[in-house]
């Protein structure tokens, strides 16, 4: 990686994979349907590629606007820094939340079917019709990135796109060898269990930073 990425922009794009694949992996309706596409084995290029654009298309633009307006107004980098470090905080409560109460498993042996045109409508209205999707990516990702100077905002935002497309291609792609493991709620709650910590670790990391 450092003989494609110069050293000083390592740290950027680090920054964006890690905090991208920290809100992306959270568990939601998005992430379910893909995983249940993938366990059932029907339109998963289609939907993993939609996921993955909607996802690249909303980084750049959160990054690319938030930037523009952050030289122009220098104080909402701590506003945006202190409502990401909430939205974060209560993200994680959330997750934790989820794993004491149990989502319940995917039920993989559902016969019922659905055409190509039917899942990629399906994954773009939980793509585009999720508010968290716009706090995520366009407010938090974008407020964040904006903090680098060019080109550190662009590694940013490279690190959270490719986390992105990574983690999209392999829960698509990778659900079908987690079905028995998938199928126990237990294991839904230790997932969300780590979403947890991870996200208060985000949390914290924005409140100290100066």
């Amino acid at each position: 990686m450092t003989a494609v990425i110069p050293a000083g922009a390592l740290s950027s794009y680090l920054s964006g994979a890690g905090l991208g694949a920290s809100l992306i992996v959270a568990i939601g309706a998005q992430n379910a349907f893909v995983l249940r596409q993938g366990l059932k084995r029907q339109h998963v290029g289609i939907v993993v590629a939609i996921c993955a654009a909607v996802d690249v298309m909303l980084i750049g633009l959160g990054i690319g606007g938030m930037g523009a307006l952050i030289e122009r107004a220098p104080v909402l980098l701590d506003v945006i820094r202190w409502a990401g470090a909430a939205f974060v905080f209560l993200y994680g409560v959330r997750a934790f939340l989820a794993a004491w109460r149990g989502p319940g498993h995917l039920n993989a042996s559902e016969r019922d079917s659905q055409t190509a045109a039917g899942a990629a409508a399906t994954v773009f209205a939980l793509s585009l019709l999720n508010p968290h999707v716009y706090l995520d990516t366009v407010v938090l990702l974008g407020g964040i990135g904006a903090r680098y100077a060019w080109p550190g905002n662009a590694w940013f935002a490279a690190g959270a796109m490719c986390s992105s497309v990574v983690w999209f291609t392999a829960l698509g792609y990778g659900a079908r060898l987690l079905k028995p493991w998938f199928e126990k709620d237990v294991s839904w709650r230790v997932l969300d269990v780590i979403v947890g910590c991870v996200m208060w670790w985000i949390a914290g990391t924005l409140v100290v930073a100066r």
